[in-house]
């Protein structure tokens, strides 16, 4: 199967063909970070390692566009967690003021 994700204003949108089976959505703390506040695929998807591949494409567009990403949604966090070469991108803590 092929897949695509689309990058929409404060989303990435996960297509099968032109069905959409899934969706990382983010908001911009401010002009240098993002955050990854949910992502979803799914069910009759899931185990295809899709919800990576969003994550994956969010820190490829962050890299392309200097931004850090500071992931509140437990999925993402676990990813980043998990995969030490996002660290160029990820903002553990977030200030306010």
């Amino acid at each position: 199967m092929e897949f695509s994700i689309k990058k929409e204003e404060k989303r990435f949108a996960l297509y099968d063909a032109d069905k959409e089976i899934g969706e990382m959505t983010f908001y911009h703390h401010d002009d240098k970070i993002i955050v990854i506040d949910h992502t979803f695929v799914s069910p009759d998807y899931r185990g295809q390692k899709l919800a990576e591949k969003l994550v994956e494409t969010a820190v490829e567009n962050a890299r392309q566009e200097g931004l850090k990403i500071h992931p509140t949604c437990p999925f993402a966090l676990k990813e980043f967690n998990r995969r030490p070469e996002y660290a160029d991108v990820y903002q553990e803590e977030l200030r306010y003021g």
